[in-house]
């Protein structure tokens, strides 16, 4: 038999970290992706193989965990798992939905010589930001240790790492090792918090941990990896790749001090901007793959947002599978037509040219009889927004690529995007990005390209896209700070309203304009209403629309400077015509 018998007590053990890209809900997809892993484990010697956070269904399964169809179907997933054990290979710790007792827990089970040995539940259940754990599981009773292969491992899940208590139960009762299993989501700095918190869990304990993460995208989540050990002390043993799937043989070893884990590969990891965009990257090649869309296709306007999707398209899925379309009306600059076509040249991306006036002007045609009398405003403007996103939603009902839809943060903060126009689509790379980041990402991009990156290297967006200023095009010279504040002075705004959640005076206080901001803190409410019909997109930041930010639609408060009581002496409220109207991003 390949490792230690049950009752023996090891000096040494070898533990195989599946860090592994799971589908949600793809129960004998993630079966055999286990049977893959566990096979390489033993092959490289391994006695122990570990899986991830509720590999068997993925994470996060939301409400999708409460039918009993899935709860079985994982059941009897870890039971035939459990079987393959019986052949004197490595015994295995997988995750899953977990009923007993007419409750229903988040769980890891250990499983060794053809049965279940043993198993673990979540005692913290996350209830914030991106996590509804308490919606769907039961917390778990404090564990004790969990004996395998004659260790007594201790097997805190995830959040259980985050506040001392459950390590520090595992510690009094026996435990000798910290193995750890998450479903940790990528957001800036992160990979600082999770080790500091594994730090402070090592020094509390004295024990050896190892900490597992996901990876891979699931809708608008994107799990990083990045897994590590830490040694009593609180020193790195090693550190597995970002944004990547790994699989990792690591070697303890019992000393006098108890467990130490050996050396082993530090990989660097990409950070601040790099992991961004390589999120951003992950995040969409999964989504595409995952619901096993054939490719993409997105407006190409020659602006910053358009060049830096198809970028991260043709880096997610590799030029051949990226579609490319621009749809000029008799606003759109030669400049822009210039620039679009050396980007998708750049790229090596499909390139089509689809004018759409004669799209733009059948429509007004059709409503001219209601219009009469009025004059053209907006209203007109959106028509060749919503003209581009019917051509483009057309070309991906018949052949089948996904629309990828471009507006930034800053965009669908304010509402400077068209319903039912622009924000067509299925999926938005940059929805997460502010339109200034969007700048440095993009010029990041021309300098490197990020490991597993599928597109051609070296300079992939114009200059010329880089420098000019950002324009809708929808009506002679508009330039988007004639709505705007210009997007350095907006970007720093908006943080401090959604990020930061910070008072309107105290923003003011920073040195910006009393009327600038309160417009700002206005238009960013009644546009809560076009965030949710957007298209889901990567999340980067601590907190992105929709998970994490979750406004009424329905909502009168205006914080004034003045104070939350006092009227409202800027801006009045605006009529339900206003609420519809934005420009093409």
């Amino acid at each position: 038999m390949n490792g230690a018998p049950m009752n023996a007590a090891p000096a040494r053990l070898t533990l195989a970290l599946a860090q592994v890209n799971p589908i949600l809900g793809d129960i004998a997809g993630n079966l055999a992706r286990a049977r893959d892993a566990r096979s390489k484990a033993a092959q490289a010697g391994a006695e122990i193989v570990m899986f991830p956070e509720l590999f068997l269904i993925g994470y996060p399964p939301e409400d999708l965990v409460l039918k009993p169809a899935v709860q079985d179907a994982c059941r009897q997933a870890l039971d035939d798992l459990a079987r393959d054990t019986a052949d004197g290979g490595p015994a295995v710790l997988i995750g899953l939905p977990w009923k007993e007792g007419g409750k229903l827990f988040n769980a890891i089970a250990a499983l060794d010589s053809g049965r279940i040995t043993g198993v673990r539940f979540k005692v913290d259940l996350p209830n914030y930001g991106v996590f509804d754990e308490k919606r769907v599981f039961d917390s778990g009773p404090m564990p004790g240790p969990l004996p395998l292969r004659g260790v007594r491992l201790g097997l805190p899940i995830c959040e259980d790492i985050w506040t001392p208590e459950v390590v520090e139960c595992l510690s009094e009762t026996g435990a000798e090792i910290l193995l750890v299993p998450n479903g940790s989501p990528y957001r800036r700095g992160v990979a600082d918090e999770r080790m500091n918190v594994a730090v402070a869990r090592v020094a509390e304990s004295g024990l050896a941990l190892v900490y597992l993460n996901q990876v891979g995208g699931q809708d608008d989540l994107v799990f990083d990896g990045a897994s590590f050990g830490l040694n009593p002390g609180g020193a790195m043993a090693f550190q597995m790749p970002g944004f990547r799937e790994d699989l990792q043989l690591i070697t303890l070893e019992q000393g006098a001090s108890g467990w130490q884990i050996s050396e082993g590969p530090k990989a660097l990891l990409a950070e601040q901007d790099e992991a961004d965009y390589t999120a951003c990257m992950l995040g969409l090649r999964d989504y595409v793959e995952k619901n096993r869309f054939p490719g993409v296709v997105l407006g190409l306007s020659g602006g910053i947002d358009s060049a830096i999707c198809a970028a991260l398209a043709a880096d997610a899925l590799g030029p051949d599978r990226v579609h490319a379309v621009m749809l000029p009306y008799r606003y759109t600059s030669e400049d822009s037509l210039m620039d679009a076509k050396d980007c998708a040249s750049a790229l090596g991306i499909r390139y089509d040219i689809l004018p759409i006036a004669s799209a733009v002007e059948g429509l007004e045609a059709a409503v001219a009889p209601i219009f009469a009398g009025t004059k053209r405003d907006i209203t007109e403007e959106n028509v060749q927004s919503r003209a581009r996103g019917t051509i483009l939603m057309s070309i991906s009902n018949k052949f089948g690529p996904m629309v990828v839809t471009t507006g930034n943060k800053s965009e669908m903060s304010v509402g400077y995007a068209t319903l039912y126009g622009d924000m067509n689509g299925g999926f938005n790379p940059i929805k997460d990005l502010y339109k200034m980041e969007v700048y440095r990402l993009s010029a990041l991009r021309n300098r490197w390209k990020p490991a597993g990156a599928r597109g051609p290297d070296g300079t992939v967006i114009p200059e010329n896209i880089l420098v000019k200023a950002p324009t809708a095009e929808l009506r002679e010279n508009q330039k988007d700070q004639d709505s705007l504040p210009p997007y350095p002075v907006l970007d720093d705004i908006l943080e401090c309203l959604v990020e930061k959640e910070m008072r309107v005076a105290d923003i003011i206080a920073r040195g910006h304009d009393r009327a600038t901001v309160e417009r700002i803190e206005h238009l960013l409410a009644i546009a809560e209403y076009k965030r949710r019909q957007s298209a889901p997109g990567v999340k980067v930041t601590r907190k992105n629309f929709g998970r994490d930010r979750r406004y009424p639609i329905v909502n009168r408060f205006r914080d004034r400077s003045e104070g939350a009581y006092a009227p409202d002496q800027g801006i009045q409220p605006e009529p339900m015509k206003s609420l519809s109207e934005a420009y093409d991003g």
